[in-house]
């Protein structure tokens, strides 16, 4: 039993290390897009939103998915409608704690393939609409 408890930990912590890994490497990536990273691992009772940025006056609620095989769907299938719920409600929430109610906003998707061959990052702009 112990084992087993060792290997779900090792394995957790694999997982936020490529979770981070690929946050870092989004938020890079959007920056050279012109983007204009606001916050980081924004948090709040609903859940968190992975980036926040500014593009070009809109402000852009981005969920980055970062995958080292295919062998579970792309990146941007792991998006499910109950992710993209609990996304609207923290961002909702972002802006009202904020006061920000003169900026159009939208919701963008990352997806970062982390393969051997060089790692290929996707932006899906307004990837989906307010879902509550």
């Amino acid at each position: 039993m112990a084992d087993a408890r060792s290997t779900e930990n090792i394995s957790g912590s694999n997982n936020i290390e490529k979770g981070k890994k690929g946050e870092d490497i989004a938020a890079v990536y959007l920056r050279k897009k012109g983007y204009r990273i606001v916050e980081r691992n924004y948090r709040c009772r609903y859940g968190e939103i992975d980036i926040i940025a500014m593009d070009a006056g809109d402000i852009v609620f981005v969920e980055v998915k970062s995958r080292k095989s295919e062998s579970f769907g792309s990146p941007e299938e792991a998006v499910s409608i109950v992710k993209q719920k609990k996304i609207s409600n923290v961002a909702l929430n972002y802006l009202q704690e904020k006061g920000i109610t003169d900026h159009n906003a939208r919701f963008d998707i990352v997806a970062v393939r982390l393969i051997p061959e060089g790692n290929r990052i996707n932006i899906i702009r307004d990837a989906f609409d307010l879902c509550l």
